[in-house]
């Protein structure tokens, strides 16, 4: 194991008022500023951290970026898709791009919506 490996899974040992106490010891010794004892604090007490911020997202929204060159293709697609739109509201939405098509929906439904739009010549991010 190297001196560095060594190092990281020490650090990685530390309790927080560990982590604290070594902010201190280091900010005396080199003069650190008041910014980086901060990271040291949080690589100490972090380690549980990531487990518990993983949140898979469930609702999304999809974005048309560009309408593209086939305009009447992507406003036939929008129709489609929003059914609740006229032709003019369905053009206004493809020629002020970007602009959300769907939101709060599942990623199955955002990844067949983009793919329609996508083939009609439009360009699409899910969001």
């Amino acid at each position: 194991m190297s001196k560095l490996e060594k190092l990281v899974e020490d650090l990685s040992a530390l309790s927080v008022l560990e982590a604290a106490e070594l902010s201190k010891l280091l900010e005396d010794k080199w003069g650190v500023s008041a910014a980086a004892p901060v990271a040291v604090a949080a690589v100490g007490g972090g380690a549980a951290a990531p487990v518990e911020a993983v949140e898979e997202q469930t609702e999304f929204t999809v974005v048309l970026t560009d309408g593209g060159d086939k305009k009447i293709n992507v406003i036939k697609e929008i129709r489609s898709i929003r059914t609740d739109l006229g032709l003019k509201e369905a053009k206004d939405l493809v020629e002020g791009a970007p602009q959300n098509v769907k939101e709060n929906i599942s990623k199955q439904e955002a990844a067949d919506i983009k793919k329609k739009l996508e083939e009609a010549g439009a360009k699409v991010e899910v969001k």
